[in-house]
């Protein structure tokens, strides 16, 4: 579940006393202070609901500073970002990602939530774990509750907070760890553009920016929020991996940027997130190691059609987009993996519906409406199912599967009407009796996959990450830098419109120079050193 935005609120500075009794007095923790001057996370702030009747920002500001948050409109200008790493999907279509066991029953965890069996364990935690390596191993994840502190969660609300459009983040960060040759060691950067980019949010015109702000920082500290046990016996000249209760996804840091008005409200307009992949890696995707065979290297391809499709199908079609994200991991192991439909089912809707399913009717009937509904889904979108005739025959098939054998010439098309109902049985007759039991023996023989599932260029994509990164140009004001007068003038307390009249100018051409737009002129320079008493 994502977290809601109610009315958050902004501190306007030129009016703050710095008393700081708001912050203490915020029982969300959204109120921060950056460079000396106070803002208030939008994904944080909700008025206090829940809490109080009425903010306690508003209430405890001696000059009533706190304000009703104006979403910015226009275009926003921000200052130079910390140097990202490359783009993803060089080629526009997919991407090499780690694909492990780590990897892979994450994006589970992430997806299902509470539809898997989740425990408390002997320490009163909140955990999931499963066997894997038939038997012979075992993996668990905790969940850190709070994005500050190492603190693990105790009860199931954690785990319904997750959202499932944080397994999407989730498997960008595994693409990016292919970037490096140990993952474990070195820190990837990712901006909020990019993810934006690559969970197609740039085409929601219907949110707000920062509404598309709060959403991927909500996801990013889900995505990070998972701890991962692993336990696995020694493999041939494989050593024993046992590590406990690490990062999957290490978030080293969040930077913010701002934009700040003629009132001196900051508004956040950007984030840059440094990312490093957890102890897992250094044997789950270990390249040097696995030449080696003394730990493992292993990597799938990440479709970005993937990531757009389960952003705009996961409410409507939580178990297709649930399925679409194992299947891309169970057909690396063979196309033709022959799947039952149990299974199928425990994957998009959990034990507990199939198991009521099983023994209400009515439940029964909603459920197989779903499930041919999701299949057409996934269908539509590239991952086609193919059928076993024998346990699962037409007379049980989806309508919209058999409506696709009806030939598109015309005359051929009279013709299959014709003799549509010659054995007896019509197209659009009703499912026989006892379908669900024979669909609880049916199986899939494979899923046919369009061809962005195929795997990458590597080589392709070796060359793209030896390009050299573009040195990131200075912006300079005639002499001065253009940070050097934005810092000299916030250490005066001076705002762009009161120096913009102390020189004689606009405040457009203050933001101008401080941006490195403009050259200044000598005389203009030597003013602006006397005015902010710059040596």
């Amino acid at each position: 579940m994502a977290h809601s935005l109610i009315m958050p609120y902004t501190i306007s500075n030129n009016s703050c006393a710095g008393c700081d009794k708001c912050r203490f007095q915020c029982p969300t923790g959204a109120i921060k202070i950056d460079n000396g001057e106070y803002w208030i996370d939008p994904h944080l702030c909700n008025n206090c609901e829940g809490y109080y009747s009425e903010p306690q920002c508003v209430s405890a500001c001696p000059s009533k500073s706190p304000i009703p948050l104006q979403v910015k409109k226009g275009r926003c200008k921000i200052d130079d970002r910390e140097l990202t790493s490359s783009d993803l999907f060089f080629n526009g279509k997919s991407n090499p990602f780690a694909s492990g066991i780590p990897v892979w029953e994450a994006c589970n965890v992430l997806s299902q939530r509470t539809s898997l069996p989740w425990e408390i364990d002997e320490t009163d935690k909140v955990r999931y774990s499963k066997q894997i390596n038939q038997g012979r191993g075992k993996i668990a994840f905790h969940i850190n509750s709070s994005s500050e502190a190492y603190k693990l969660a105790t009860d199931l609300e954690a785990v319904e907070e997750l959202d499932i459009r944080a397994a999407c983040v989730h498997l960008i960060f595994a693409a990016y760890a292919t970037f490096s040759e140990k993952p474990w060691e070195e820190e990837f950067v990712v901006d909020d553009k990019q993810i934006e980019k690559y969970l197609g949010l740039e085409k929601r015109k219907d949110l707000n920016k920062t509404t598309k702000l709060a959403l991927m920082k909500s996801l990013v500290q889900q995505a990070c929020s998972l701890l991962i046990s692993i336990d696995l016996p020694e493999q041939g000249r494989l050593e024993p991996i046992s590590f406990e209760k690490t990062c999957l996804w290490d978030l080293m840091g969040i930077q913010h940027h701002f934009q700040q008005d003629e009132l001196g409200c900051k508004y956040l307009i950007g984030l840059t997130f440094r990312i490093k992949a957890g102890v897992w890696a250094k044997y789950f995707l270990n390249k040097a190691a696995c030449k080696q065979r003394t730990a493992f290297y292993q990597y799938g391809n990440l479709p970005k059609s993937l990531l757009t499709t389960v952003m705009s199908i996961w409410q409507q079609h939580e178990g297709a987009a649930r399925l679409m994200m194992w299947l891309m991991f169970k057909t690396k192991m063979g196309k033709q993996q022959r799947i039952t439909i149990p299974t199928l089912m425990r994957v998009a809707y959990g034990d507990r519906k199939v198991a009521i399913a099983c023994r209400q009717r009515e439940e029964r009937k909603r459920l197989l409406r779903t499930f041919e509904s999701d299949l057409e889904t996934l269908s539509h979108y590239g991952m086609k199912p193919i059928f076993d005739p024998v346990s699962y025959p037409a007379a049980i098939q989806p309508l919209w599967a058999k409506l696709a054998d009806i030939p598109e010439d015309p005359d051929e098309a009279i013709e299959f009407w014709i003799n549509d109902g010659v054995e007896g049985r019509r197209l659009t007759d009703v499912s026989p009796r006892g379908k669900w039991k024979m669909l609880m023996n049916a199986r899939i023989l494979c899923f046919e996959m369009s061809p962005q599932w195929d795997q990458p260029n590597l080589t392709a994509r070796k060359k793209q990450q030896q390009t050299t990164k573009k040195s990131r140009t200075i912006k300079t004001a005639g002499g001065l830098l253009g940070e050097q007068i934005r810092l000299a003038r916030k250490n005066l307390s001076i705002s762009q419109r009161e120096l913009a009249n102390l020189m004689g100018k606009s405040q457009s051409w203050i933001r101008d120079i401080e941006n490195g737009r403009l050259k200044v002129k000598s005389e203009d320079q030597l003013v602006l050193r006397r005015l902010l008493r710059i040596a």
